[in-house]
């Protein structure tokens, strides 16, 4: 959050600004997911871009991560509709979602 802050190509942000609608897959109910950032930010070229994104830890973002844990498994899962749902709702609003995980914040134990 201070990376936002600080950063002078940040135009705006949000913590958990948006909610997207999903049916639960284990459920069935229709729900609402809501990702960790709205970002706003002028890129290289000085054009302005939007994206959602989500922090995860990596073992929760690849499926040959998440081992034998029945719990696991199941977010793991659930994730994938969510995420589904979040790249369609992001597609007809005309922005990005990403999913970021330590390996993208962090390099050498340093904050990236």
């Amino acid at each position: 959050m201070r990376f936002c802050d600080n950063n002078p190509n940040i135009i705006k942000w949000a913590s958990e600004a948006v909610s997207i609608p999903y049916k639960d897959p284990f459920t069935g109910r229709q729900t609402i997911y809501v990702p960790d950032f709205f970002i706003q930010y002028a890129d290289k070229n000085n054009k302005i871009q939007v994206e959602l994104i989500e922090v995860k830890p990596q073992n929760q973002t690849l499926q040959e991560k998440v081992g034998k844990n029945r719990n696991n498994q199941l977010q793991y899962a659930k994730n994938q509709v969510k995420w589904r749902a979040a790249y369609a709702w992001c597609a007809r609003q005309g922005i990005k979602f990403r999913i970021l995980t330590e390996q993208d914040l962090f390099h050498n134990g340093r904050v990236g």
